[in-house]
């Protein structure tokens, strides 16, 4: 029996296992989703942008463990996903993005909402392709999925011409896959393993540094056990934060240019850095000539070009950090690490990561967080509300962390904290943004009253986009360009003073919210977070959105000037 290319489409999916999907239709999509109408095992969720939905996809695959998956039309609803298509690969998240795409004969010709979506993400997704015959479409749906969850796990494009969603062909899909030159690392080299284990064993100052490719193996169970079975202390990046829990006596924090001064320490001084699942991008290293410069380096990652890219691995390790870490548990020993333990708690005990300023912090609300939320998810947008959340939330097997490490992308959170609740419809989930990127799709409250998503909103609001603003007060002379929030056409160019005569600031969140149909709740006191958090809690149909009030010159401390070691931090402020 023959169908359409749509109605494969359907069908492929289901062989999948694919039971949600975030879609956004057009004309280039509209057979597509004809052949979705009515279908009882696939939930068509519809966000009000593009954008939101990828996000979304992303939130869904990151708390789940299973392949995201998009459905847009051509031209600028695949033009939309591009910056969620960077954000989820940057990150390593399993995404399948199907675009709709005018007809194979109209390709070329500057066709009504024709764009080359392939050559356009090429360089930003795992892989990406354009089907050009009918009778290939079951094949190469089936390598998208195969191809984005094996091995370092990405975001694979599939542009789907309409005349091939319209042509016939057999109902056939692919029971397996096999792909010249696209062979995954499935063992882990002994030989390496061996000498690595090795130099271990000599170390007076071992530490192990834990990237997010131990989240993403869903390995944190192994690597907790061995860290306790050698006595390692551990430091993590913002991606890998939650592989043994924060609470863990030997975890001692981040590192990177807002981590704390005991965990930038630790590398500046360790003598074997053994590192698992991290890409050693800038945000961790600070000078790279400096970073862990008394350190032989163990580097394991699943992908061998992250291996000496940008830190020289003195001992190179291609391997899943799961199964490195099973093989670890079997050939390594207990070490002596009291002296150097000891030593970092001085340095814990000098130096504590706290917030120092009073009232209502965002120290304080997150800290609530962590007592009155023992089961949840929280996402955080990027920016302060970010940092800030990675330094003082406390992980373990039974909270999770979603954030966009690689990209940074300002508009993440809201949307994938929604794509976090469809997966997880248990779970509290919590996202944490600042008053500049909550309002960059800030439309999903539509998608979130409609579908009955009960996520719980927190804006930080310091009537700024922080981050930048916080830079521009530390290192350029409080010159405040373009970051003031509350800034009106009447305002003098070179404010430097906020808050003294500032106009109202833009928009109402609570009326905003009202107006979606959604709970709105302003705090603006410390002694009013545990009654907010209350009524949202009690809120299990609709999102309710908390405006944090907080000093508009807050800043995240400690912090790692740009060109400088690790250890050269600035504490206060």
């Amino acid at each position: 029996m023959e169908i359409t290319g749509a109605e494969f489409f359907v069908k492929a999916l289901k062989e999948e296992m694919v039971n949600i999907l975030f879609g956004y239709p057009g004309g280039q999509a509209i057979d597509l989703f004809d052949a979705l109408y009515g279908q009882k095992d696939i939930e068509v969720i519809l966000p009000r942008h593009e954008q939101g939905l990828i996000h979304a996809a992303d939130g869904y695959a990151r708390s789940t463990g299973k392949v995201g998956v998009c459905l847009v039309t051509s031209g600028p609803g695949a033009t939309n996903l591009v910056t969620g298509i960077a954000t989820a690969n940057y990150d390593s998240v399993p995404l399948v993005c199907f675009t709709g795409q005018v007809a194979t004969g109209l390709i070329g010709n500057d066709a009504f909402q024709e764009v080359d979506i392939v050559g356009i993400t090429r360089n930003i997704c795992k892989y990406a392709v354009t089907v050009r015959s009918r009778q290939d479409l079951g094949k190469i749906i089936k390598k998208a999925f195969y191809i984005a969850k094996t091995g370092k796990p990405g975001v694979v494009v599939v542009d789907l011409p309409k005349d091939i969603q319209q042509a016939y062909g057999n109902a056939i899909y692919p029971e397996y896959v096999d792909i010249r030159g696209y062979k995954p690392s499935v063992t882990v080299h002994e030989g390496q393993m061996k000498k690595a284990i090795e130099v271990l064993e000599k170390a007076k100052k071992p530490l192990f540094l834990i990237g997010g490719g131990v989240n993403i193996a869903r390995a944190g169970k192994e690597m907790r056990q061995l860290v306790e079975l050698t006595g390692i202390p551990v430091v993590t990046t913002i991606m890998g934060k939650g592989a043994i829990p924060t609470s863990h006596p030997l975890y001692i924090g981040n590192i990177g240019i807002h981590a704390g001064y005991a965990a930038n320490q630790a590398i500046s001084e360790c003598d074997v850095l053994f590192s698992i699942g991290t890409r050693f991008n800038d945000r961790i290293t600070g000078r790279i000539d400096t970073f862990a410069k008394n350190a032989v380096l163990i580097h394991i990652d699943i992908d061998s070009a992250s291996i000496s890219r940008n830190i020289a691995a003195d001992i190179p390790i291609v391997a899943d950090a799961k199964k490195a870490i099973e093989l670890l548990l079997k050939k390594v020993r207990h070490l002596n690490c009291e002296a150097w333990l000891k030593q970092i708690t001085a340095w814990k005990e000098v130096f504590p990561l706290t917030m120092k300023n009073k009232g209502l912090t965002p120290q304080l609300i997150i800290e609530y967080i962590n007592q009155a939320f023992k089961s949840s998810i929280v996402v955080t947008d990027v920016g302060q509300n970010q940092l800030w959340t990675t330094q003082f939330l406390e992980l373990d097997e039974n909270r999770q962390l979603l954030t966009s490490g690689g990209l940074g992308t300002m508009g993440y959170g809201f949307p994938a904290a929604l794509g976090a609740k469809l997966g997880n419809p248990q779970e509290d989930v919590i996202v944490i943004c600042g008053d500049g990127g909550i309002q960059m799709n800030i439309q999903e409250l539509a998608t979130a009253v409609v579908q009955e998503l009960p996520v719980i909103v927190c804006i930080f609001n310091n009537g700024y986009l922080g981050n930048v603003r916080q830079w521009q007060q530390i290192f350029y002379q409080k010159r405040y360009s373009g970051t003031c929030l509350r800034y009106r056409k009447r305002c003098k160019p070179d404010c430097v003073n906020p808050g003294q005569i500032c106009p109202e600031y833009t928009p109402d969140f609570i009326k905003l919210a009202e107006s979606y149909g959604a709970c709105g709740i302003r705090v603006k006191n410390a002694e009013e977070i545990e009654a907010a958090f209350t009524i949202a809690r009690n809120n299990r149909s609709f999102p309710t959105v908390i405006e944090f009030i907080i000093q508009s010159e807050e800043n995240v401390l400690p912090i790692v000037p740009p060109g400088s070691p690790l250890n050269e931090m600035i504490m206060e402020y």
